[in-house]
């Protein structure tokens, strides 16, 4: 005889008002270990890494505290993803504060546990200096990823003051160390300025495709992602959403904000546009909430979070 396994689900505003109860993701249940979840949200408070402004080590805690708005549907897109799999805030990463280099193995490793389990990391930063331990977790279980990465910037530094680790060098070293494959990673929101005309055509030379904001205003990106599947097919995918990537018009609470980005109906193309991928793991990183005292731009990092849960494999539509 086997019985049915109790699912988690988002605690409801009628059984606590929204802003009561722990501020878990979602006001999901809090989980001390991956084993038995197909999903997991999990803060990294890092932001040692960042170059300009700093405070995206608060993101993770102000993520939480809006997602007490979310509901468990997806009106839009008929997704239930708490009727399939079970999902948990596994709290945060405990990176070392004095130091990104021991911080970087400590993500590293963390993360290794978590797909040992086969649980879909969904990340909540945290600077985009944690892409890179992460991705090293992918790539020893899963080899080489494809990667749908949105951002105004392409992080591919070669150094940052002389240092090879930073927010703006995950994705250089990660080319180095093997870990995307190239011809399958898409960039999509890049702008702003630069220090020299070829600033991106890095990425292009390693097989990137680069698609800069200017050439997706006033556009639907319903037909950039149907091409972006049909590159990537099945391969095992992460996606990185750097906030930043949206016009700070909406989510002005980030490190280095850039004009003329995407709007908020093209983030919810992009992310919803991946269903249907091989998602392994996602992240939403760079949200600052000093610069945002609003919360708006948390809002929409937790709202953003809630639908890369709904793309994942295996969630009904309903």
């Amino acid at each position: 005889m086997t019985t049915e396994r109790q699912l988690n689900q988002p605690l409801g505003g009628n059984a606590m008002p929204r802003f009561g109860g722990i501020a878990s993701m979602m006001r999901l249940p809090l989980a001390t270990s991956p084993e038995g979840l197909d999903a997991a949200f999990i803060g990294v408070p890092l932001d040692i890494g960042t170059s300009h402004r700093p405070g995206a080590r608060f993101g993770p805690r102000a993520i939480r505290a809006e997602s007490a708005l979310l509901r468990p549907y997806n009106m839009a897109t008929g997704a239930a993803p708490f009727d399939a799999l079970q999902v948990a805030d596994l709290g945060d990463v405990p990176i070392n504060t004095y130091s990104l280099e021991k911080s970087l193995a400590i993500i590293t490793a963390f993360y290794a546990r978590v797909l040992d389990a086969g649980c879909v990391p969904l990340t909540l930063g945290g600077d985009h200096t944690i892409a890179l331990p992460i991705l090293r977790a992918m790539a020893a279980r899963h080899g080489p990823v494809a990667m749908v990465h949105v951002d105004a910037h392409a992080d591919v530094n070669e150094h940052m003051f002389g240092e090879p680790v930073a927010h703006g060098t995950p994705f250089r070293r990660a080319v180095e160390e093997g870990l995307l494959q190239g011809n399958k990673v898409f960039q999509i929101g890049l702008r702003g300025t630069g220090y020299a005309a070829d600033d991106f055509d890095w990425p292009r030379q390693q097989g990137f495709t680069v698609v800069p904001a200017h050439e997706l205003w006033w556009q639907s990106l319903a037909p950039l992602m149907q091409r972006v599947r049909q590159t990537i097919g099945d391969a095992p995918c992460y996606l990185s959403f750097d906030i930043d990537g949206i016009d700070p018009a909406y989510a002005g609470g980030t490190g280095t904000p850039e004009i003329g980005g995407l709007t908020v109906p093209q983030a919810l193309e992009i992310v919803r546009g991946c269903q249907g991928l091989n998602l392994v793991g996602a992240d939403l990183v760079e949200v600052s909430p000093p610069y945002d005292p609003s919360g708006n731009t948390a809002l929409l990092g937790a709202n953003l979070l809630y639908e890369m849960l709904c793309a994942l494999p295996g969630v009904p539509r309903r």
